[in-house]
């Protein structure tokens, strides 16, 4: 089963940009479809991007399309989370995910499949 580690967490600015880094070992990276999720103080961990194995296919929740961005490189076993105008709203913890299936599938996936990181702590701040 494939490890992931979360980095690239920290507090910033309403407008302002984070990059989430995740970095992969023990399996087969570039099998997997890769996703980030998130949850927030006394809700549900909630979908916000993932990606094919190959990189050609991407999706995003609609709260976060046209402001993050999902990226995977392959040959150093990360996937990334470019995160720009930064909102409030996007406090979170946010948790990389690993999945067998599609890019696709990971919008639906739940928390007691494929693999999880710990989670990097993402503060907006108003």
């Amino acid at each position: 089963q494939v490890q992931l580690v979360e980095s690239g967490g920290g507090l910033v600015q309403a407008g302002g940009s984070l990059r989430l880094s995740c970095a992969a070992s023990g399996g087969a990276f570039s099998s997997y479809a890769m996703g980030w999720f998130r949850q927030a103080p006394g809700k549900e961990r909630e979908f916000v991007a993932s990606i094919s194995w190959s990189g050609g296919n991407t999706y995003y929740a609609d709260s976060v399309k046209g402001r993050f961005t999902i990226s995977r490189d392959n040959a150093r076993n990360t996937v990334y989370l470019q995160m720009r105008a930064l909102r409030p709203q996007d406090t979170a913890v946010y948790y990389c995910a690993a999945s067998a299936g599609t890019g696709g599938a990971m919008m639906i996936m739940h928390e007691n499949e494929g693999s999880w990181g710990q989670g990097t702590q993402v503060t907006v701040s108003s």
